[in-house]
């Protein structure tokens, strides 16, 4: 037991070792490409608000990343592949936030294409969560159009993001891109459920009592947490669905809703795992 125990510990501290020396060495080649004082650009005050949050996405996911993958090895066998999916979410988040937040930097521009290709490896990862915190009895073998719970949230997420490119890089009208793509979030949550309501594809009652609070944030974080993404994307110069439309503003509010729903979807999933665990014990 004790020999067991001292393995666990060896592992914790070595993957907290690697995960630190990640760190480092990410934010050792951010500084190297350049230090910027936001002040020397004559940054408007909303301009300096968006450096800031590029900034500070690019460290908390991290920073987050570092904290899921020490995390990791604290909680039972069977939900180490949500701390995985959850250190996988803010790590790639990381790394885009990094190039978004140079090319901020470099050309004053906000990147609509490093955003939309993290969106697209990050969103279905963040569908994954369920399966592997709620455990493979909870998801329901209902099918629709031949998919099923994975199939459902893969097929939203690429509508969802696909549609929200097309209208922001001017590929298609503004306004039937919005409605197409909320098909896709619509169709994530019908399969995940709501706060209030079984999803398609997840049985309430096969949930144990300990990860219901768990699962019902994520819940939370799908239905009302998103909703900043098509606020953002009204304000979209592209878009130009709203007066005064500012790629600023935009990227303030994109910046945000990241922080919000990556970091928070992988902390409560934790906090449902941490405490399942213990439970357990």
């Amino acid at each position: 037991m004790g020999l067991s125990h001292n393995r666990s510990n060896a592992t914790r501290t070595t993957v907290f070792a690697m995960t630190i020396a990640t760190l480092a060495l990410i934010v050792t080649q951010s500084v190297s490409a350049g230090t910027v004082n936001p002040a020397t650009k004559g940054y408007t005050d909303l301009e300096m608000l968006t450096f800031f949050t590029f900034f500070v996405g690019y460290i908390a996911m991290g920073a987050a990343f570092v904290f899921f993958m020490v995390e990791r090895n604290s909680v039972a066998p069977q939900f180490r592949t949500t701390m995985t999916i959850s250190a996988l979410i803010v790590g790639i988040a990381a790394m885009h936030y990094y190039y978004m937040r140079g090319v901020y930097i470099e050309h004053d521009a906000v990147s609509i294409e490093y955003r939309y290709m993290d969106w697209i490896i990050t969103v279905p990862l963040m569908a994954l969560k369920f399966p592997s915190l709620v455990g493979k009895d909870a998801i329901t073998d209902k099918k629709v159009a031949g998919l099923g719970f994975t199939g459902i949230c893969f097929v939203g997420a690429l509508i969802m993001i696909g549609f929200g490119y097309a209208g922001e890089s001017g590929m298609m009208d503004a306004i039937p891109a919005l409605l197409l793509g909320g098909m896709g979030w619509a169709m994530i949550i019908v399969a995940t459920g709501t706060p209030w309501t079984d999803g398609l594809g997840v049985d309430n009652s096969k949930i144990a009592p300990e990860l219901m609070w768990s699962t019902n944030a994520l819940r939370w974080f799908i239905v009302v947490g998103w909703i900043i993404y098509p606020i953002g994307y009204l304000f979209s110069p592209e878009v130009a669905l709203v007066d005064g439309p500012s790629e600023d503003l935009m990227a303030v509010l994109y910046n945000s809703a990241d922080m919000i729903n990556k970091i928070g979807f992988g902390v409560v999933a934790w906090m449902g795992a941490k405490k399942a665990s213990s439970m357990m014990a």
